[in-house]
């Protein structure tokens, strides 16, 4: 429907400037873009909308009276009038310009699109070309700590960031996907200690203890946070490891323990990674950029961007950003501590300048959580103080908390949801469902299909929620097979592949764009083809606004629709065997979509369940 849509609103704007040069108007030309486009409460309004309240002040009357002058306009104007009859009827709804569609021809044009297309549909505009062609989008996203496994909130990250680089793409853009792994810093340092306190002397390493490494480094991180409550002096040890880590060579014993160690988490991560889909272009490792940084603070404090404080730490006045303390002082960020050792900031500012210099950006999206809010308005703000002027191309897309109906996570604490178990926990579900249904034989290898299952619950959960909002994470309603979910969309993908099987099997044939837009005329195939045209805006939308929920409700939505036709209108009993074979093609239509769609929310596509 983006194409109508475009054109529709293109006609009524050429009418409303027409009747602005009648009534001698002195204004700007009435842009297309300036028309909203909605849908009638009622079917027998039309199919398209567009009201004109925005145009009354203009025009000094009142809308109803502004529409029935456009719709006279356009019956009046030979041009328009021939533009509007190839696509339906406009007319005049109270304060609203209506379009009844000529549904032969627009489903004609919107299915020969999708035969047409292929696997391009939803990616080209109304025009022919990429939504976001030329734009080079760095996305930055995950970027785990080498202190601890994957845990809940990584696995929103991760399916946001991944998300969001495929709905790039699919619109158009080049997208280079990267990861900062933060592998050093006193959080390494205290699961280090522990180690050197607790493990050392065992010579235990994960194999030996039958762990993943991650699972392992990420025990040892817990063990320190209960040392610490007795031993308050492991907080000035762990500070004290970090100033020698930094001081250090290479090949001394703390260096060799912090690559060990990493190793092991990073393994275990990568494993994690490869199990839900999760792939980068590009791994950057805080222990290579952080000196960066440090250079680049050095360099400004000696152009005065930044200053020495009493305590001898280097800073910078954020106050223009931040806005002054509840007393009225001042902000000012830390760069550096009085030891001389680096904060976050530090590595942030080091990493964004070797990726420019890595692959030129139009944009660079940091997908973090909310928490880091301050965080990142301040990063930006010193990188643009020293002078790059890329830096005006930097996104924070910011998310939400996600919790558990129990309350919050604690990594310190141990009272982390761990990305695999969980993941481990939702397949043994979907595998108990699947035995339970006696369905083991039906699709195949259970396990793998139930580790797929798993796979949708937990992405598509995630992503339907607006990035901005907090949410709650329920595992039994993310795995439920009806409603708003991962696996309902599966079931409903596998029901459709099913259908267009079993018509292969009986020697169906599939009708041609052409042939089935001329007998598919129920209200439910005109519901469900009216959808799947909208798909190319939504792409379009979910790519500018870097929100996949705008991808996860359209597919909810197409889902519910075809369910409907299916119910309404029978496929393979229609009786009549063109009627058939065009019902075939709108299930194949719609199963493609789908498959599509499915693919850019991370939900894995099943042709069995």
């Amino acid at each position: 429907m983006a194409d109508v849509k475009t054109e529709c609103r293109a006609i009524v704007a050429a009418a409303l400037n027409t009747f602005k040069s009648q009534k001698n108007i002195a204004a700007d030309q009435v842009l297309a873009d300036a028309i909203s486009v909605e849908k009638p409460p009622k079917p027998e309004m039309g199919d398209i909308g567009m009201p004109l309240f925005p145009f009354a002040k203009l025009f000094r009357a009142a809308p109803p009276m502004i529409a029935a002058e456009v719709v006279k306009i356009i019956q009046a104007d030979a041009s328009l009038s021939a533009r509007a009859a190839a696509i339906g009827t406009f007319l005049a709804v109270g304060p609203y310009v209506n379009v009844k569609l000529d549904k032969a021809c627009a489903a004609g044009d919107l299915l020969s699109r999708i035969e047409k297309e292929g696997a391009s549909y939803g990616m080209l505009n109304a025009d022919g070309a990429a939504h976001l062609a030329g734009r080079r989008v760095m996305v930055e996203f995950s970027s785990p700590n080498t202190n601890k496994p994957l845990h809940l909130g990584h696995m929103r990250n991760d399916a946001l960031g991944e998300s969001v680089s495929r709905i790039l793409k699919k619109a158009g853009a080049e997208v280079y996907k990267v990861n900062i792994i933060n592998n050093r810093g006193v959080h390494i340092c205290k699961s280090m200690l522990a180690y050197k306190l607790f493990h050392e002397a065992n010579g235990d390493t994960p194999e030996k203890l039958g762990m993943k490494g991650d699972h392992f480094v990420g025990q040892c991180y817990v063990e320190f946070d209960k040392y610490a409550k007795e031993h308050p002096e492991a907080q000035e040890q762990a500070e004290k490891m970090l100033v020698e880590w930094e001081q250090g060579s290479d090949d001394d014993d703390l260096h060799k323990l912090w690559r060990t160690m990493n190793g092991w988490a990073i393994d275990g991560v990568k494993e994690t990674y490869d199990r839900t889909g999760v792939s980068f272009d590009k791994l950057y490792f805080e222990s290579e950029t952080y000196l960066k940084g440090k250079e680049e603070i050095m360099k400004g404090l000696e152009k005065g961007i930044f200053f020495k404080a009493e305590d001898g730490s280097v800073r910078i006045d954020v106050t223009s950003v931040t806005g002054k303390g509840k007393d009225g002082e001042n902000q000012e960020k830390v760069l550096l501590r009085k030891d001389g050792t680096s904060v976050y900031i530090t590595q942030d500012i080091g990493t964004a300048i070797f990726r420019h210099s890595d692959w030129a950006f139009n944009q660079m999206v940091y997908v973090v959580a909310s928490e880091q809010n301050y965080h990142f308005k301040v990063l930006f703000y010193i990188l643009k103080q020293l002078g790059f002027d890329w830096a005006e191309r930097l996104f924070h897309l910011s998310y939400g908390m996600v919790n558990l109906p129990n309350g919050r996570m604690k990594s310190r604490e141990g009272t982390v949801v761990d990305a695999d178990d969980l993941i481990d926990s939702l397949r043994d579900d979907a595998l108990s469902e699947i035995k339970a249904k006696g369905r083991e034989a039906e699709v195949g290898d259970a396990a793998a299909v139930a580790e797929k299952v798993a796979l949708a619950a937990l992405h598509y959960y995630l992503l339907q929620i607006t990035p901005v909002k907090d949410m709650v994470f329920n595992p039994q309603e993310s795995l439920s097979f009806n409603g708003n979910t991962g696996p309902y969309l599966q079931y409903m993908g596998a029901r459709i592949a099913s259908i267009l099987r079993k018509a292969e099997e009986g020697g169906k044939s599939v009708a041609s764009a052409k042939e089935a837009a001329a007998l598919l005329t129920a209200g439910e195939e005109w519901d469900l083809i009216k959808r799947l045209g909208d798909y190319p805006a939504v792409i379009a939308k979910a790519a500018e606004n870097l929100d996949a929920s705008v991808v996860a409700a359209y597919l909810y939505d197409v889902a519910k629709l075809f369910s409907k036709f299916y119910q309404e209108c029978p496929i393979l009993s229609a009786g009549d065997e063109k009627l058939v074979s065009a019902r075939l093609f709108l299930a194949q239509c719609t199963l493609h979509v789908l498959k599509d769609a499915m693919n850019l929310v991370l939900v894995p596509y099943l042709d069995k369940m």
